[in-house]
């Protein structure tokens, strides 16, 4: 006689669903795609705060984890407290799995944020920029134009810079408003003689034909002058983010003279990002275990990533090479966008919805 299969209770069923979802949903987010959010105005106009989108896991391969023991569906803590949601007792090696493509020139990556020292990589911060330079690369910025590889780089569409705007009276929301200008892109000068806008080349054309505008003056650094904040040693070589380089960008099994000018290019991509031991710099010397290095080995590539708001991004003029290891995927396509300054309906952005990122 066969015995009959006791029924799941309705409480089991509920647990038996929920972990279900949690697995595929967690399986979802590590293989094929992630959610992302715009937090700041660094890509803008190209993307906007309050922008929502999917990052695809496939297309650059899929990393396997390196901090396996983990609260799924978080990241750094877990909701709504300052508890670590992982612990680091095991620690895979990095592995990613065969992916559609590789990192090209001027993709919009979402990668974790290298100089986050005090999480694992693969739990770091993610940032989203573009990929304006890629492994073997000679990055230069002339009074703010990019070059690749002693050619003009590919301006996105909807760059911005920051200008001084000069007018004869106030202007408001309403004004800048007209021009596609939020809120959050323009601020008073103290003597009230004008603003400070970040702006695409489109808005300022459109400017300049106010009659409420007096003048209009792209701000730039002045050549020449070190700005100890840039990346490698703004002061040293004396760059800024708007005169910047030429810079070669690290390609995997690149060797390169450890020279005074090298050392101070590069040993701090060497120290922090190429997994070894113990690596000391001293007296424009570079000591790996101990070991005096007269020449160097990449171990991996490396990209250079930028802000598509160049006046307004944090990038890597300022903190460095993004290591191959912390690339987490290709921005895909949005899937909601919703504008802050706005209320109700009127928040949402319809024409952007499921639009292609490039």
């Amino acid at each position: 006689m066969t015995k009959e299969k006791k029924k799941k209770s309705a409480s089991r069923e509920w647990v038996d669903a929920l972990i279900f979802a949690v697995v595929a949903a967690s399986l979802i987010r590590w293989l094929l795609l992630e959610p992302f959010t715009i937090p700041t105005a660094s890509m803008e106009k190209s993307l906007l705060v309050g922008d929502f989108l999917f990052v695809s896991k496939m297309h650059y391969g899929t990393r396997v984890p390196r901090t396996i023991l983990q609260v799924p569906l978080t990241h750094q803590k877990i909701w709504g407290t300052d508890l670590k949601s992982y612990s680091e007792l095991i620690k895979l090696p990095y592995y990613r799995l065969p992916g559609f493509t590789s990192v090209k020139r001027d993709d919009v990556v979402v990668f974790n944020w290298p100089a986050e020292f005090e999480f694992p990589v693969d739990l770091k911060t993610n940032y989203i920029k573009r990929a304006v330079a890629i492994p073997g690369d000679i990055i230069e910025i002339r009074k703010s134009q990019l070059y690749i590889n002693g050619e003009i780089g590919a301006n996105p569409e909807e760059m911005q810079f920051s200008y001084d705007v000069l007018s004869n009276r106030t202007l408001t929301i309403d004004f800048f408003k007209e021009y596609g200008i939020n809120q959050d892109s323009f601020y008073p000068f103290a003597n009230n003689s004008g603003y400070m806008v970040f702006a695409t080349e489109e808005m300022v054309s459109r400017l300049k034909s106010s009659p409420a505008v007096s003048s209009i003056t792209k701000r730039l650094d002045l050549e020449d002058y070190g700005d100890p904040r840039v990346f490698p040693d703004g002061a040293y070589f004396g760059w800024n983010k708007d005169f910047y380089g030429p810079l070669e960008i690290p390609a995997k099994g690149w060797t390169i003279e450890l020279t005074k000018d090298n050392i101070a290019k590069y040993a701090f991509t060497i120290e922090k990002y190429e997994g070894h031991e113990s690596v000391t710099i001293q007296d424009n010397e570079i000591l790996i275990d101990g070991q005096k290095v007269d020449t160097y080995t990449f171990r991996q590539d490396y990209y250079f990533m930028m802000g598509d708001n160049r006046h307004d991004s944090l990038d890597s003029r300022y903190w460095g090479f993004v290591p191959e290891d912390h690339i987490v995927g290709k921005a895909w396509f949005l899937w909601l966008s919703l504008d802050k300054h706005e209320s109700m309906f009127n928040k949402i952005r319809w024409s952007r919805f499921f639009n292609a990122i490039n």
